[in-house]
């Protein structure tokens, strides 16, 4: 059930979910609007299926294994990445429910900046194991999220331009100044350094 505050963005983030398919299993329209109150389907409908396909019952082996995709190249941005912060070291971060992120260790109060132009489409607190969270769409492929931010300087529904300062870093787990940072291609977080410029790897430093 959508509570206060919720995206359809937030809510396909939390799931693991391309926030279209969520919009289509539920006939939302291209505003991605949705209400408190609402119940979302997070799963296509059977009746969706062939009626061959819905009468045959799925097989032991079908029902616990999951389906097995091909990893295929993600199609070009229209726009050149950038780092979200300068400095500091950083780790690839796998998630627990697969997929990267990218920590970024820093200062806090240090500047967090949008990796690609966009829309704001979340600010708030109400992903576990994010902190304060932004996240960014950058087209119908492309969403950036800025976790354990200290302040956020842009509001949901805001424009945001490459470069533009976002955020400020704050603390993560264990008290640690640090930047959470995903890209995610349909949904699924993908290693950031895949889209990134090159860092240093003499130093471990971040360039822009």
């Amino acid at each position: 059930m959508v509570k206060q505050g919720d995206t359809l963005y937030s809510i396909a983030w939390r799931h693991g979910l391309d926030y279209r398919d969520v919009a289509q299993w539920n006939g939302i329209g291209r505003d991605y609007r949705i209400y408190p109150g609402q119940v979302l389907r997070l799963y296509p409908s059977p009746r969706g299926r062939s009626a061959a396909t819905a009468a045959r019952p799925a097989s032991p082996s079908a029902r616990s294994s999951p389906p097995v995709t091909t990893p295929t190249t993600p199609p070009t941005a229209r726009f050149a990445w950038s780092w979200p912060t300068q400095g500091g070291a950083y780790t690839v971060t796998d998630r627990p429910n697969g997929g990267q992120g990218l920590t970024i260790n820093g200062r806090v109060g240090q500047g967090i900046h949008a990796a690609g132009p966009g829309r704001v489409v979340y600010t708030g607190s109400g992903l576990l194991g994010y902190g304060q969270l932004v996240i960014i769409k950058h087209d119908d492929v492309y969403l950036s999220a800025y976790g354990h931010t200290q302040s956020v300087a842009v509001r949901e529904g805001e424009d945001v331009r490459a470069g533009q300062q976002i955020a400020t870093m704050g603390e993560g787990p264990g008290q640690k100044p640090m930047l959470y940072f995903e890209i995610r291609v349909n949904g699924r977080p993908t290693d950031p350094l895949r889209f990134l410029p090159a860092p240093s790897a003499r130093t471990g430093s971040l360039s822009q």
